[in-house]
């Protein structure tokens, strides 16, 4: 008896796709739990192909792009599906905080939703409710797509009230004046500084060396750590990783495929003199 029961759980394990044996909780949350440090790459060509191999780089996540980039609905449902099995969990920034971006994103199977312009308590709250099931949100019941990428033994309902990010990005002025009471909505994961947009919200157009814009992700991120909420920020490189992470950061968002591209790109033709100066001097017209 005990023979049959052990072959029979062996053959249930066996049957079951790999995010069900593997995903018992969002890896993403486990590694910010621990104090460790989460690096998503961003994708912005709306290929699943580019997604798939940029999921077993080594990246903890996926930042899928809807805000800045064409990506579309479908192709972010086929990148969800080509990355299934492998290290990076889907994460989507959607073009605005509303409740039905938000819920075709998950939907879709994202695990993980990164709301812009989350800036006034108000709009966090939105931001937590999309993302949660009744009683605990407002998430229409519809999850038969989100379910097949996410076939979790539990059911996918409860899985995902467990499972799903809600990433709310600070970058408005109005937002760090009101960051106290942002910091303070129960159910936010994590709080990124959309810093060059923040720099524009200042009048400083991308500067983010000058003392008010410092003085605002200092603030947001002393916000974040009275509330134990991780903190967010885009980052280069591996030595501004380490700089932001002494900072208090510990959620970054990595460059994008084509950045990736173009660097690689440099240290081959460099040193060849081979560049695109004479491209950049082209006139507009």
């Amino acid at each position: 008896m005990h023979i049959r029961l052990l072959l029979f759980s062996l053959l249930t394990l066996a049957s079951t796709p790999l995010a069900a044996q593997e995903l018992a909780d969002n890896p993403v949350r486990v590694l910010l739990k621990a104090g460790q440090p989460a690096v998503g790459v961003t994708i912005t060509v709306a290929s699943p192909e580019v997604a798939a191999q940029a999921a077993g780089l080594g990246f903890d996540y996926l930042w899928i792009e809807m805000e800045h980039s064409p990506v579309t609905l479908e192709t972010a449902r086929n990148m969800i599906l080509a990355t299934r099995g492998m290290k990076a969990i889907p994460f989507i920034r959607v073009p605005v905080n509303e409740p039905w971006t938000a819920k075709r994103a998950l939907d879709i199977g994202a695990l993980g939703v990164i709301f812009p312009f989350t800036s006034t308590p108000e709009l966090a709250r939105q931001a937590v409710e999309a993302c949660k099931y009744p009683p605990l949100g407002r998430r229409g019941a519809g999850p038969g797509l989100a379910a097949f990428r996410w076939p979790a033994p539990e059911g996918y309902r409860d899985f995902a009230d467990r499972n799903v990010m809600v990433i709310a990005i600070i970058e408005e002025k109005r937002a760090v004046e009101r960051i106290d009471e942002i910091a303070a909505v129960h159910g936010l994961d994590v709080l990124f500084i959309g810093v060059n947009d923040l720099s524009f919200s200042y009048g400083h157009r991308g500067r983010q060396d000058v003392t008010e814009v410092r003085d605002a992700i200092r603030k947001v991120v002393a916000a974040a750590k009275r509330n134990n909420i991780p903190v967010g920020r885009p980052a280069a490189s591996a030595e501004a990783i380490a700089q932001y992470r002494n900072e208090g950061f510990s959620f970054f968002q990595a460059s994008s495929e084509l950045g990736f591209m173009a660097a690689g790109a440099n240290q081959l033709l460099a040193p060849l003199g081979k560049t695109d100066t004479a491209v950049k001097k082209r006139p507009l017209y």
